[in-house]
């Protein structure tokens, strides 16, 4: 074929858009590489720390994709290509599979096994049941608790509450996985985003502190501050859905 004018092909899209629509995709499938060494990094290495920073990695590839994927609008430029799905897998493997894995490896139960399964299956079937629900997602919210086992593993691994209080949230939250209650999507509810973006910034910075000082007390004291995060995107979420804002 000729190149025609603008950089396009005779009678098909322009090369370049439809180059940065699959440039999309791969910085997407990124996600694959980063949780197949985080597997490394827990089993081989035994090393928590880089699991979690691996993790990191990865929740950052998937914050930052689907701006990217609209940017170049990778729908019209490469439609034979199921990003979402994609999309779906890496998440799964992300925020559900890895942590659940990582509870026995991390001993947040040490030396409880049946508490270990317990806490991993419950995770697994909660997330499978939210990742199949066709109302998982409105525009702006997430039904149901939308799968953070990766946060929830990161706050047991780093302030080892006692192992009741351990199996309690797991079950919990595994309970709400299954409730019809509307949850802040932070990146697109509109309500209360003056206040939802700027302390999730700070939230994230807190979150990060282990990873520089792995083990120390002011890490572990900066994780501590950091519940008032969780705390208020709970009572948040609570408070649009008693107005109908969610």
């Amino acid at each position: 074929a000729r190149w025609a004018g603008g950089g396009k092909v005779s009678g098909q899209k322009p090369v370049l858009r439809v180059a940065a629509a699959w440039l999309v995709h791969a910085y997407t499938a990124l996600g694959l590489p980063i949780d197949f060494y985080s597997v490394r990094a827990l089993f081989v290495l035994h090393d928590l720390r880089l699991f979690l920073a691996l993790n990191v990695l990865a929740v950052f590839v998937d914050a930052t994709d689907g701006t990217l994927a609209r940017a170049v609008d990778v729908k019209r430029y490469a439609p034979s290509f199921d990003g979402a799905q994609l999309d779906n897998i890496v998440d799964f493997l992300t925020f559900t599979f890895l942590p659940a894995c990582a509870i026995p490896a991390s001993d947040i139960l040490p030396n409880n096994v049946p508490m270990q399964n317990l806490c991993a299956v419950l995770t697994l079937f909660a997330s499978g049941y939210q990742f199949c629900q066709k109302s998982a997602k409105t525009v702006e919210s997430f039904v149901g608790f939308p799968s953070y086992w990766n946060i929830v593993l990161w706050y047991m691994a780093v302030l080892r509450p006692a192992e009741h209080i351990v199996v309690a949230v797991y079950v919990i939250l595994s309970v709400l996985s299954f409730v019809p209650l509307h949850y802040i999507y932070p990146s697109k509810t509109r309500k209360l985003a003056f206040i939802t973006v700027p302390l999730g910034v700070l939230w994230s910075l807190c979150m990060i502190a282990p990873l520089l000082e792995w083990g120390s007390e002011r890490s572990v004291r900066l994780v501590r501050y950091s519940l008032v995060y969780p705390v208020y995107y709970t009572a948040a979420s609570i408070y649009l859905n008693v107005r109908g804002e969610i």
